[in-house]
């Protein structure tokens, strides 16, 4: 399968970044990561839409609209990791390759956090490496494609 067009989800909060506890999410902001998607799927050809929204039933609209327009996610769904199962249910049904994204290494963080509903359903998962996350994350991408 050649890959390409990759979709990028952003949850809740995440438009905040840049702002928002840089101690933990570092200085850059969400167009600054959604450019290193970008300037990384453009090395390999591959188109890029992005969509941030702290709505759980418009990333649920996206992830369903995305089969047939898009190879794959990379999905940061931030507090929505640990506890929405429809985001979950919906990328159970996507047919492509989904790569979740955390900034921070949730691990390390509070009880809450060290669960991912999502994990189960998408091909890896990558966090603790900042916004090289992203990077990553196309890299992971055009190898599993």
């Amino acid at each position: 399968m050649t890959l390409s067009s990759i979709l990028v989800l952003h949850g809740p909060n995440l438009n905040l970044l840049g702002t928002r506890e840089p101690e933990i999410y570092g200085s850059a902001t969400l167009s600054d990561h959604v450019d290193t998607v970008k300037a990384e799927a453009s090395l390999h050809g591959i188109a890029v839409a992005d969509l941030q929204s702290p709505s759980e039933s418009e990333l649920v609209s996206a992830i369903q609209q995305a089969k047939g327009a898009h190879d794959a996610i990379i999905i940061n769904a931030g507090a929505l990791t640990h506890y929405s199962w429809a985001l979950h249910d919906a990328l159970r049904s996507f047919p492509g390759k989904i790569v979740e994204v955390h900034l921070s290494n949730p691990g390390a963080r509070e009880d809450f956090r060290h669960v991912s509903v999502l994990s189960s359903v998408v091909d890896g998962t990558i966090s603790g490496f900042g916004g090289t996350g992203y990077a990553l994350a196309v890299q992971a991408l055009v190898r599993l494609s």
